[in-house]
Parts: structure tokens; sequence; C-alpha cells
């Protein structure tokens, strides 16, 4: 018994030291970052910053909240988080749900769900989905960002399976009480389904704020590029951008250089998104197995 006390404890031990170890590695990249935009233009250009800032200033910020582009390709990025994670949503509450019927109940399903899951693993190219969304005429709107990975299969698998735990006592007596399919969807099967929704939820919102290609490939004004395009587009193009410059405009940017000001806006942009995760947690404590009868 004392040995395996030894041993229990020797194990949380190095089970916690492990967990820091790997929390401080991601913590120290926006540790990093932050400072960065933190700190005058001559200690980031030399490399003199680590995880402190070196010349504390805020110059950086105070640019960046004069510049248009920046918070409208911010604005953009939100309309396509609530308009992308919205209708992704439904589309997979819609699919999951007959799929989760049983053979008996729904013949079809078995190959509609091998119909689903093949896309999973064979796609059309990049070629043919940018000819489709050419001749549906989605080009350089918002809708070419949102409507060619409008359903998720992943998501919707996820969903499926969380639907085939709920017990079928529910369904059967909202049948009995003369409930439709819809009423028993979106008043049965979603309320207690929340730590599924949050959590692919969640998902959808990091793809849509994450995502950065198809805004360079369906997009041709970039006064429509999302937030991560943007960035992306600022980052390969920094150099050009800074040679081209005015004087009035280099002596406006103050104590800052190029590398602060781009530190500045990437961390900015990636804000958002980690405010969201401690909101979610207890929803990934909660896993995708809460039911809502126990037997």
């Amino acid at each position: 018994m004392h040995n395996r006390t030894i041993g229990r404890t020797l194990f949380v031990l190095f089970n916690s030291l492990l967990l820091t170890v790997i929390t401080l590695l991601g913590i120290f990249p926006f540790l990093h970052l932050l400072s960065i935009s933190l700190s005058s233009n001559i200690a980031a250009i030399a490399g003199e910053v680590k995880l402190w800032p070196v010349g504390f200033n805020l110059d950086a910020y105070s640019y960046l909240a004069q510049k248009v582009e920046f918070f409208r390709s911010l604005w953009v990025s939100i309309e396509r988080v609530i308009l992308g994670t919205a209708i992704n949503l439904f589309l997979v509450f819609i699919t999951a749900y007959p799929l989760s019927k049983s053979t008996e109940a729904f013949r079809l399903r078995t190959k509609y769900v091998w119909f689903f899951a093949i896309t999973m693993f064979f796609g059309g190219g990049l070629i043919p989905t940018y000819m489709i969304v050419l001749s549906t005429g989605l080009i350089n709107s918002i809708w070419a960002l949102i409507l060619p990975g409008a359903l998720s299969v992943w998501n919707m698998v996820l969903m499926l399976n969380f639907f085939r735990s709920i017990p079928k006592e529910l369904d059967e007596a909202a049948t009995i009480d003369g409930a439709g399919h819809w009423r028993i969807l979106f008043q049965i099967y979603l309320p207690v389904s929340l730590p599924s929704i949050a959590t692919i939820g969640l998902f959808t919102i990091v793809g849509h704020w994450n995502s950065w290609f198809d805004g360079i490939l369906y997009l041709n004004s970039p006064d429509k590029y999302p937030l991560q395009t943007y960035l992306s587009s600022l980052i390969m193009s920094s150099s050009s951008q800074m040679a081209s410059l005015s004087v009035e405009q280099i002596k406006a940017m103050g104590n800052m250089s190029e590398k602060t000001l781009r530190a500045a806006q990437i961390f900015m942009g990636a804000l958002p998104i980690m405010l969201v995760y401690p909101f979610s947690q207890k929803y990934f404590i909660k896993g995708m197995t809460v039911g809502s009868v126990k037997e």
C-alpha cells in the first residue's frame, strides 16, 4: 500500500509537471508576440525582446487604432463567423438527425452515411472547386467563404453519434404526443445536446476565424479580405509596404517599426478567439456523451 501511494504521488507530480510544460509552451509564443508589440522599434529590430517588453510603449496600438483596413477586415471576419457558424450548425442538425435513426426507420440511412463519409477522404480538388464557385457567381463575395464548406461532415458525424446516444424513449414519447420531426429535433434533441452543440460551434468558429487561404483564392478585392487573409497578405508584403511609406507616414509611426506593428495586428487578430475558450471549457469537460435520461 505504501509503495502504491508513493507511485501514485510520483505519477501525479509527473503529470502535473508535463502539463505545466505543455501549457507554458503554448503561452510563451503569445507572450513573446505581445512583448514585441509593446517594445520600442530598436529593441524589436535588434531581437532583444523575449518575454518582457523592452522600451515599453503603446505606439503600435495607437497607430493600429487608426488603420481602417484592419477594422474593416475584422468586421468581415466577424460577419463570416456569425453567418458561417449559424449555417453550418443548422445544416449539421438537419443532416445528423435523420441519419441518427435506425435502418428500420430510415431505409436509405446506410447509403447516405457512406455518401457523406466518402467526402471526408476524397475531394474534387482546388480547380474544380474554384470553377464551381465561379460558375455560381460567388466570387468576390462573403458567400464564397461560407457556402463551399457550409456542411462539415466531421461535425455532422460527431452530432450524429450524440443523437444516437439519446434514449429512444424521448423520441417515442414525443411521437405519441403528436410531435413531428421538426419539433422533436428543435424542442427535444437540441436542448439536451448543448455540450455537443457548444463543442461543434467552437470548432466551427475557430475554423472560420483562422481560415485565410480561401480569401486569397475567391476574393479579388483586398477591401473584402477577412482578418486572417489581411494579416497573411500583410506579412508577405510587409517589406514592400514599409519601403513605399512617405516621410510623413514614417514620422507618424513614432517609436515603432514594421515588426512591432505586425506583432500588434497578429496579437489583436488572435485575441478574440482566445477569449472564447475559457467560457467554453465547461462544455469540453462535460464531453460529448451527456444525456438527459438515466436508466
